[in-house]
């Protein structure tokens, strides 16, 4: 997915309406930060913190009980913010269902939720057989091609091994024109 389609499917639901706001926040998390389904139904607002001047999912539990922090951009945050004030969220799980009358209901949201929010969406949008972990890839594509070096991807998809943030990225080591070849301490020709 290219970043306009990326930018066109967060901005798809309606601002305006409480369910439009839960959907915003939810999409950008995934798109932005590279949450997973589960992680995203998991997430409780004591996860939001400050961390160096930042927001942040901290303690995250991702796969395998893998643990990490995830920066928020400003933008995802005040998206999150929007909806949590809007829902009246003051503790406990941050996605929750709505009801028709546009009132926020239940405990939590299932990992569903999160797939119907993306399916719905990208059907609004034209993006053909999206599926909520393709913006996890969508995410750590953006992240490389607006600079971000691979291990920080890393970090922030929070894969145990770099081998997979290279799949995702579809990377290959380049012989004929090697990171190496000019590093500074060559001998001049």
């Amino acid at each position: 997915m290219r970043a306009e389609q990326g930018a066109a499917l967060w901005q798809a639901p309606d601002r305006e309406r409480l369910k439009g706001k839960r959907d915003r926040a939810l999409l950008s998390l995934l798109l932005a930060c590279g949450l997973r389904r589960h992680e995203v139904a998991e997430l409780t607002t004591d996860h939001l913190r400050q961390r160096e001047g930042h927001w942040a999912i901290v303690d995250l539990s991702g796969k395998g009980g893998h643990v990490r922090t995830v920066p928020v951009p400003d933008w995802v945050y005040s998206e999150l913010g929007g909806w949590i004030e809007s829902a009246g969220i003051r503790s406990g799980k941050v996605f929750r269902r709505g009801s028709s009358a546009g009132k926020p209901w239940g405990a939590g949201v299932t990992e569903k939720l999160a797939w119907h929010v993306v399916k719905e969406f990208a059907a609004k949008t034209g993006v053909r057989n999206l599926a909520p972990h393709d913006l996890r890839r969508t995410c750590a594509h953006l992240c490389r091609s607006a600079g971000g070096e691979l291990e920080q991807i890393q970090f922030l998809l929070g894969h145990f091994s770099i081998q997979t943030t290279e799949r995702y990225l579809g990377c290959t080591q380049r012989i004929a024109a090697a990171v190496n070849d000019k590093i500074g301490i060559e001998p001049a020709p």
